[in-house]
């Protein structure tokens, strides 16, 4: 490398930590003899998108950044085109946007793994900047970045543990055809798929062990991958899985379910299997599947700050409440964070293990807010049972952030527990489809002073890009809410 000052020094985008990162890097290129590396960026969707560069490259790439473009910023779920690029201002009010231009994507040494499917290659995620060094605003890991610096200003660390619901298919036919392919805005068709198990048996045995070659070989992957794996189980629905992770600091742990959701459909696609992270897929006899998010804070000493003493009369203490009051105060405009897509809200329905209204109560899964853990336990914490498994992890754990922070300061009440959340009726119903949600954070100003009011208008923008295609594609969806459209199984089956 050349001795010449680079884009990531000239404008400090390394932390310490980072820099240190980056030197060991380089001795694992050279001792592993790695031949080729993906540099990675989670898109709006938390999808990853990435470039393959050869070692040459990469020791550039590790000190200037890399050309990347920024069309991803225009693209809805199905890269339909949401923004016109071809403006003075790109469609979303910056000069900068205009024609599709390049952006730098700066790679963060500390993201970076040795991919154990892949023969001889690295990977590293990273984050994107415009040429003068300047975050690009529509870059969700910078808003991540940012809730969790006032967080750490206000005296607190954000600490998450991931519970995550998925699906499993064996691929009965691909469907590649050229009339298959779909174009922008139309996704291919999906796969044909049939079921691993057979029927509903919730954490049955015997469906583990009929599955037990594709669990250890994921769990094989999260241990050379540095994910911090707990639990595997079979879940409710055939082919239904759900894997735990231990807690991490909230940027440790959006990464991790970013990487961990490409590498089960990069490793199940390399077995003849087919892994889904929609929600609800429209298949016969599927039931839903969702992203619990367990969540609670420590102060500078590393001590958990929602943990009551022993003889507290609550089962959080008085910090952990006020965050759950802003959980609370905040979910119905944090609702399309939580659940992004058209499909994610077919879990919304009374007695189906999803909140359908703002509540919380203890160790009950028909609320929102779940808490686990009670006076004397140091593990205490809350669940939040909304988000679905498509979420964009870095959006989900920042609307958390921001609304329980919002709690903490304001002092806000959870109010009484729910003993029977599906039947609260003095509490808000949560949206109950993603136009509702749409219109509640478009109504709403929290979101937009926290995250910007830039963001906001945009992001909006791309989900209503979204919402009129699915409109314009199922007009009569109206009829019967409930059911899972062609559109939706199309348009997210195989995309998440």
């Amino acid at each position: 490398m050349s001795d010449t000052i680079g884009f990531i020094a000239k404008h400090g985008l390394w932390s310490d930590a980072q820099i240190a990162a980056a030197k060991d890097i380089f001795d694992t290129l050279e001792a592993k003899k790695l031949r080729s590396f993906r540099v990675s960026i989670a898109d709006p969707q938390g999808k990853l998108r990435s470039k393959t560069v050869m070692p040459k490259m990469f020791r550039s790439v590790m000190k200037n950044g890399l050309d990347f473009t920024s069309a991803q910023f225009n693209f809805d779920s199905a890269e339909g085109i949401a923004y016109n690029p071809f403006t003075d201002d790109g469609g979303v009010g910056m000069t900068e946007m205009a024609g599709f231009p390049d952006v730098v994507l700066v790679p963060d040494p500390l993201t970076f793994r040795v991919l154990p499917w892949a023969e001889d290659c690295g990977w590293i995620q990273g984050d994107m900047y415009f040429n003068d060094g300047r975050p690009v605003p529509f870059d969700a890991r910078h808003i991540l970045r940012k809730v969790t610096a006032q967080l750490k200003d206000a005296g607190y660390d954000y600490v998450a543990g991931l519970e995550v619901e998925f699906y499993v298919t064996r691929i009965v036919e691909d469907h590649l055809t050229p009339s298959d392919m779909g174009n922008l805005g139309v996704p291919p068709t999906p796969p044909t798929v049939e079921a691993l198990g057979r029927g509903y048996a919730y954490q049955s045995e015997e469906h583990q062990d009929r599955i037990d070659g594709l669990l250890n070989t994921l769990a094989r992957h999260c241990e050379a991958l540095g994910l911090p794996l707990r639990t595997m189980e079979d879940e409710m629905g055939p082919g239904q899985l759900e894997f735990t992770f231990e807690p991490q600091s909230a940027l440790d742990a959006a990464d991790s379910m970013t990487l961990f959701r490409s590498m089960v459909k990069q490793v199940c696609a390399r077995m003849g299997l087919h892994a889904t992270f929609m929600a609800r897929p429209g298949l016969d006899n599927f039931c839903a599947s969702g992203w619990h998010l367990h969540q609670s804070m420590n102060d500078s000493l590393g001590r958990n700050v929602f943990a009551a003493p022993a003889d507290a009369p609550t089962l959080l203490s008085e910090i952990g409440e006020h965050f759950v009051g802003g959980l609370l105060t905040h979910a119905v405009e944090a609702s399309v964070f939580c659940t992004p897509t058209i499909n994610g809200y077919k879990r919304r329905k009374p007695n189906s293990l999803a909140p359908d209204r703002v509540t919380w109560g203890y160790d009950n899964r028909a609320a929102m807010c779940r808490v686990q853990g009670g006076p004397g336990d140091p593990s205490s914490h809350v669940e939040n049972r909304i988000g679905e498994p498509a979420a964009n992890p870095y959006l989900y754990l920042a609307c958390q952030i921001a609304a329980g922070l919002d709690g903490v300061q304001r002092k806000l009440s959870p109010g009484p527990l729910e003993s029977s959340p599906y039947t609260a009726t003095d509490r808000p119903l949560l949206p109950k489809t993603l136009m509702e949600a749409l219109d509640k954070l478009r109504e709403g100003s929290f979101y937009r002073n926290a995250f910007g009011a830039q963001f906001i208008d945009w992001f909006l923008g791309l989900k209503q890009s979204e919402v009129q295609r699915f409109i314009a594609a199922e007009p009569n969806w109206a009829e019967a809410p409930d059911q899972v459209t062609e559109w939706e199984h199309r348009e997210y089956f195989t995309r998440y």
